[in-house]
């Protein structure tokens, strides 16, 4: 097997905010028309691809192909100061956080292009609804057979990343009780949450094939897994986290699951590996993260007992130690620790809420909140 470049990219889709009522606003339409359909915008000597999403008060914009973490780190803030200066000299804001506070999905524009009106055709009112905003992960990992392993195992460590990256308590108005309730709608769609396990990548392969070949999917990209082989590039995606709203915070996340991607390698290379967990007891632990963030308890599989969810993620840091080194990650990873004292982009929010009122004053404190998501998104940039 030929091992893994373990090059990073990272993928965000970002709200795009009208600063006068606060509510999200269609944006991508009139952008791609005055650019004349350009894809591209630059900042210095960094490129970002601007793609639209489903909802037209969303834009996607995605790193290059990134050769350490240092380099990702520089691409994915030149990317957020573009994008933040393209939507001000329209009037607008950004933030990047996985749902709006208050914004309702009916009052969102679909996008105009065939590939979105196709999915509301297929998927209807649950589409209109996916109202929510990811960040994606991509890790070089070119050999396909070591990708379906990695995938088979690295799914244990989801809900810790999980955990880490919370950033959507709101939903429609309403404190959800969830730190991430973009986990719980976009499990509504088809192919989504944690994946199955294949005996290699020949198996992965048939599979798709047999979905597409009974016309549940056109092809790889309609499978929407936590994690997946990217369907036409050679990466491992990670689907699973909310967006950080800190882009240092997004940065230290990528670091650590390319880490964990190269520690994966070195088990296997030494013809080991790390055990395979079922998926339904994973699940457990992913309701865990989303409910309750860092703040909770998950399941330690080896002790067979409740653990502090900061205290696992803390052991995961330990196990790739060694590979953080190797990769010059240490100064990006160590913002973990950070989050790991001060919380996530939920656990801001909700206490911002909470300082402006709560519940009592839901109106003005969901507006404080956005507030504090586009001044936390324009961090450093």
């Amino acid at each position: 097997m030929k091992a893994p470049s373990l090059t990073v990219g990272i993928e965000e889709e970002y709200q795009v905010i009208d600063p006068e009522t606060r509510e999200l606003k269609s944006f991508i339409t009139q952008f791609m028309e005055s650019q004349a359909g350009a894809l591209e915008i630059k900042k210095g000597e960094i490129k970002a691809g601007v793609k639209p999403e489903l909802h037209a008060s969303m834009v996607e914009l995605g790193t290059p192909v990134c050769h350490s973490v240092a380099e990702l780190k520089a691409a994915l803030f030149a990317q957020r100061a573009a994008i933040h200066e393209l939507t001000a000299q329209r009037g607008l804001q950004v933030a990047a956080a996985s749902t709006h506070p208050f914004s309702h999905w009916l009052g969102q524009e679909i996008s105009p292009y065939e590939r979105y009106t196709k999915t509301v055709e297929d998927h209807q009112m649950i589409a209109q609804r996916m109202l929510i905003f990811g960040m994606h992960v991509h890790i070089g990992v070119e050999d396909r057979d070591f990708a379906i392993d990695c995938m088979n195992t690295v799914c244990y460590a989801l809900p810790h990343i999980l955990a880490l990256t919370t950033s959507s308590p709101f939903w429609s108005g309403r404190n959800t009780g969830m730190k991430s309730y973009r986990s719980i709608i976009f499990e509504d769609m088809p192919r989504t949450g944690l994946p199955e396990t294949f005996a290699s990548w020949a198996a992965f392969e048939r599979f798709v094939q047999r979905l597409v070949n009974t016309g549940c999917i056109i092809d790889g990209s309609k499978i929407w897994w936590d994690v997946r082989p990217h369907y036409s590039f050679p990466t491992l995606e990670f689907r699973v986290s909310d967006i950080c709203t800190r882009a240092q915070d997004a940065v230290a996340v990528a670091a650590l699951l390319q880490a964990i991607v190269a520690w994966m390698w070195d088990l296997r290379r030494r013809n080991m590996t790390f055990r395979a967990y079922r998926r339904d007891l994973i699940a457990e632990n992913k309701w865990r993260a989303l409910r309750d963030g860092l703040d909770g308890r998950m399941i330690d599989f080896g002790k067979e007992e409740e653990v502090p969810t900061r205290q696992l993620v803390r052991e995961l840091l330990l196990l790739v130690d060694e590979q953080i080194d190797e990769l010059g990650s240490r100064d990006e990873v160590d913002v973990i620790y950070r989050i790991l004292e001060e919380g996530t982009s939920a656990d801001r929010q909700l206490k911002v809420y909470n300082q402006h009122g709560g519940d009592a004053n839901r109106e003005a404190a969901l507006a404080a909140v956005v507030d504090h998501l586009v001044a936390e998104t324009a961090e450093g940039i």
